[in-house]
Order: C-alpha cells, then structure tokens, then sequence
C-alpha cells in the first residue's frame, strides 16, 4: 500500500430514497405460493419497497440531492455524476444525464454504469480513477433500481428477493490514504442471473406482432448462492492482502443486501462476529447496486459510523461480476443532531 498522502476521493456526503409503497411478506404470499416463514427463514426479508409513482431517476435525484446537502456542496460544483443502475427508465438519454437536469448540475459530465449488483462500487472505483487522476475533483456516485419492474411476480424464487430504491454518496477531492480495489468478472457464469434487454423484444418488422415479448429476471439461486460464499471472502481477503492490512484494521464491512444467509457465511468463513456486517435488507429486499450506498446513508444518518474508521465495502451478482474496495470514514458523527 502507498502509506504516502495522495489525492483520493472522500465521501463527504450520503442519501438515499425508497418508494412510498410497501409489500410485506403476507402480501406476497397472497399470489405465490409462500409464506412470512419461508422467506424470511430463507432470504431474510421481511418487506420491500416498490415504485409506483417513482421512477429510477427521480429515486436517483433525490438521493443525489441528499448527499450534496450534507456535505454542503452546491450542484454547479459537480464535476461528473456517475449512476449504476440495471433498470434504468430509458435506454437514452442515460439516467445520469437526466439526474443532472433535474440537480441543476450544469458542469457535470454524467452517464451510467452497469454492473448489476456490483455496480455501485464498480461506480464508486472509477469515481476514485477520475479523481486521483485529476481529472474531476467532486463526483456525485448514484444506486438506483426500479426492479420490481423486471420481476416475475409468479415466479416465488425471485419475486421475493428484489426491492426498489436509490442511495447515493458525494466523493470529494482530498489528501489522504489511497487504497487499491479488488474487482472480477466471469462471463462464463453470466446464465445464473439474466435480465431482460432488447434482445426479448419481438421487432414488427420481423413478425407481425402488436406486443413485445417480455422477459424477466431469472437466476439460479443455489449457483448464485454458491458464487457469493466463496467468492466474497477471498477477494476481502485480496483486497487487505493488496493494501498491507490485517482484518482486524476494518471495522465495518458492508456488503450488497442480497441475502441474509449469504452475509452469515461470509462472517463465518471470515471468522468475524456478525456484527461487523449491518444489514437492512429485511426492510428493503435486494435492490441491486442500490444496496450499498443505502446501507452507508442509514450507518451514516444514525451515527453508526465513526470518523477515522476503516470499511470495507463488498459487491457481488450478475456478470458474474465481484469485489471489494477499502474507504476510511471522514464525516464526523458528532456534528448529527
């Protein structure tokens, strides 16, 4: 690790947006065969949130619009707003150029990335690229999903899982301790988890046909499980190895919000107490790149987290796609009402 003082991107900011609409359990099991019991024994969800009046990009704005204003940034003080997302509303103009109309971000280069639920810190790496480099000095990273777009709401082994909403986190240019990710792909694996793109869309001028064949979200649970449990803590294992720490140097690792068994074994394989894993997907479900900085917003806004604190953020999913990087927390708790 370089242990001299280089110019890194701090998070100076977080925020995060969640739709009106709950669906508990009980409600689901209402159309598919399933229960509280079973889900929440097997996923650890309780509830969701799912659009309805809210869309991928107004979620974005707002959580965008949080993080700018703890950390006292005004839009036109934007540089480049970077949005991971799998479910964006359009295909063009890309969610993040619309964030920046609605922010009033007029200086800021924005377009979207996707890496399913790896995408948040897929985004947050080339924040983090684009600032050590120089070329930006201030970066708004965005979350945000309407999955329950994409669900199958027939389908029990996935429409249990997924949930919508945004978070966000505002990078500032700072001297400090840079750290290096740890970051994988594995198009071989990409069959376990699929979504739908234009390739379902049966095209008129092939076949006389009034509506577009939908597609769904699909995955194998068992392999994906398999995947997360093993991948997952070799590349935290990776990612303190390529930076000279011990485990005992992180204090918080937070993880996507896929699962709750998936979290457990990461913890046990790691040989960690749990509770150096938070979890607030029994409120939420899965929300894809969303989930990590969702997660930040609520460690953020209630304190949790401890300026000088090491964390170690962890994304995995669809690709396959996985890694981790290491950030130190520098907003000041004591400052929150």
């Amino acid at each position: 690790m370089n242990k001299e003082q280089t110019i890194t991107g701090v998070i100076r900011g977080t925020g995060a947006c969640v739709p009106e609409r709950v669906l508990d359990n009980n409600e689901i099991a209402g159309f598919v065969d399933t229960s509280d019991k079973w889900i929440r024994e097997r996923t650890g969800v309780e509830r969701r949130r799912i659009v309805e009046k809210e869309t991928t990009v107004s979620m974005a704005a707002e959580a965008g619009r949080q993080a700018l204003e703890e950390a006292g940034v005004s839009p036109e003080e934007v540089d480049m707003i970077l949005v991971a997302t799998g479910s964006a509303d359009r295909v063009f103009p890309c969610t993040a150029c619309q964030v920046q109309e609605i922010l009033g971000a007029v200086r800021a280069v924005g377009f979207d990335l996707n890496a399913a639920c790896s995408g948040f810190l897929f985004a947050y790496n080339t924040a983090q690229a684009y600032i050590s480099s120089g070329i930006c000095r201030t970066i708004l990273v965005i979350g945000s999903e309407s999955l329950s777009r994409l669900v199958d709401w027939t389908d029990r082994g996935t429409c249990i899982l997924f949930g919508d909403g945004a978070g966000a986190v505002l990078l500032k240019a700072a001297e400090g301790k840079s750290y290096r990710p740890a970051a994988h792909s594995d198009g071989k694996g990409g069959s376990a988890l699929t979504g739908p793109g234009a390739a379902g869309r049966i095209r008129s001028i092939d076949r006389d046909c009034k509506e577009a064949k939908t597609e769904y979200i699909t995955m194998n649970g068992k392999d994906v499980f398999q995947f997360a449990v093993r991948n997952v803590p070799q590349v935290i294992q990776e990612v303190l190895k390529e930076n000279e720490l011990s485990i005992e140097d992180i204090d918080w690792f937070v993880l996507h919000q896929a699962n709750a068994r998936i979290v457990d074994a990461v913890a046990r394989r790691l040989r960690l107490d749990i509770g150096k894993f938070p979890m607030n997907l029994q409120d939420y479900g899965n929300t894809s790149s969303a989930s990590i900085p969702i997660l930040l917003n609520e460690l953020d806004r209630k304190g949790v987290l401890k300026k000088g604190q090491r964390i170690i953020l962890a994304g995995f999913g669809a690709g396959l796609s996985w890694g981790a990087s290491v950030l130190e927390w520098e907003i000041d708790s004591n400052t929150k009402g």
